[in-house]
């Protein structure tokens, strides 16, 4: 009895000594280990195997579709710029020197910024001040190619540019949206190349919502126009500019251009950027692409005059604010729009006219084309009325 005892007591000892134990692991998955799988159990291994699908499928969003299909068509753009510099020297600060001996200087200025793909055949379309007095463009595909890109035409007012590269295969190009239908608070997303990070292999992407729209700046003191801008608070940054917005469909609803920053030296976002909505650049595009430039020529049919204090006393007016038409051409955009000779000015798209010169600003700050529309705030015999006056495209 005694020797049974002692064997059983060593047995307990020495038996887990050589019974395998789980070791610990190094680390944590999101994978459970097969191991920890009951094979005996058909239940429990379905409802893993359901539970992993349905967390996969969640991460799955119309933000990351949207990703999915627009990231092939963005593409990051790098330019060289020669610079002119006028030097100052004393020895020859004389305008008859300075007339033989001009001091310039030339500086290579190397520029980053982003674009998108708009057809199969390698059109692209960007910021006008991204490739502004460029001598070299070259344009980075997401898979790290690299091409050289023509300028084929841009407009510095609207800040739009047309890219081509030569394309040896169809490529990837992105659907253009309706900036028109936008909806306070949706997802947006932007894409693009900040910083120069595009050179590491693919667009970044950032994410927010549609804050506002319809933004007017008007035009600014480098005379570039800028209206009816989205305002996102997806994150753009230096080198953003050009890239699209995108909305949550993959649809691009606006071109990154601008933004507030928080700091004038690096161009950081604080959440307050700016793209040009795309159904106003749709209209840029096509010309750039069928003409080469933009036709900003039209014609109203209507001839003004600055009020004077007898004509406004006759008219019933108690200021000399507006401007009064004077002479209404026949079958003329201003004649079907019910303008009429008499007919005293107000306002144009709300904003107040005091005189011609004010005529003029509005014209310009809105940079009004062919086939725009000014809305008119009229005063006809004692009575205001609106109307509304289609600009005519003068070819």
């Amino acid at each position: 009895m005694l020797i049974l005892i002692i064997g059983i007591s060593i047995g307990v000892i020495i038996l887990p000594m050589f019974k395998k134990q789980n070791p610990i692991p190094i680390f944590h998955t999101t994978t459970p280990p097969v191991k920890y799988i009951s094979t005996n159990d058909p239940y429990s291994v379905a409802l893993r195997t359901v539970d992993s699908q349905f967390l996969n499928n969640s991460r799955q969003t119309p933000i990351t579709e949207a990703v999915k299909v627009v990231s092939p068509t963005v593409v990051g753009i790098n330019v060289l710029q020669i610079q002119q510099y006028q030097s100052r020297n004393w020895l020859f600060d004389d305008p008859f020197f300075r007339h033989f001996f001009p001091e310039t200087s030339e500086h290579v200025v190397k520029g980053l910024g982003s674009g998108f793909l708009i057809s199969a055949d390698g059109y692209i379309v960007t910021n006008e001040h991204v490739v502004n007095q460029a001598a070299q463009i070259v344009v980075t595909l997401p898979d790290g190619k690299k091409c050289d890109a023509e300028l084929v035409a841009s407009d510095y007012i609207s800040d739009i540019a047309l890219l081509k590269i030569d394309a040896k295969e169809p490529l990837p190009f992105v659907t253009l949206g309706n900036s028109d239908d936008l909806i306070i608070g949706e997802w947006a997303i932007a894409f693009g190349n900040p910083f120069g990070l595009f050179d590491m292999g693919q667009p970044s992407v950032s994410q927010g919502i549609i804050s506002a729209a319809d933004r007017d700046f008007g035009r600014q003191s480098d005379s570039r126009v800028y209206k009816d801008m989205i305002q996102t608070d997806a994150a753009i940054n230096s080198g953003n500019s050009g890239g699209p917005l995108v909305n949550s469909f993959g649809e691009v609803i606006g071109i990154n251009t601008f933004i507030f920053s928080g700091s004038e030296r690096t161009g950081t976002s604080i959440g307050l950027g700016f793209a040009i909505p795309i159904n106003r650049a749709k209209k840029i595009i096509r010309e750039l692409r069928e003409y080469g430039k933009v036709n900003r020529r039209f014609r109203t049919g209507v001839e003004i005059e600055n009020l004077t204090y007898t004509l406004a006393r006759y008219l019933g007016l108690r200021t000399i604010d507006g401007v009064i038409i004077s002479n209404v051409e026949s079958n003329s955009p201003a004649s079907r729009a019910g303008l009429k000779v008499g007919d005293v000015i107000i306002e144009i798209n709300e904003n107040i006219i005091r005189n011609t010169q004010d005529v003029w600003d509005v014209i310009e700050n809105s940079d009004a084309k062919g086939g725009d529309i000014l809305n008119l705030k009229i005063f006809r015999k004692n009575k205001y009325l609106k109307l509304s006056l289609r600009l005519q495209e003068i070819k």
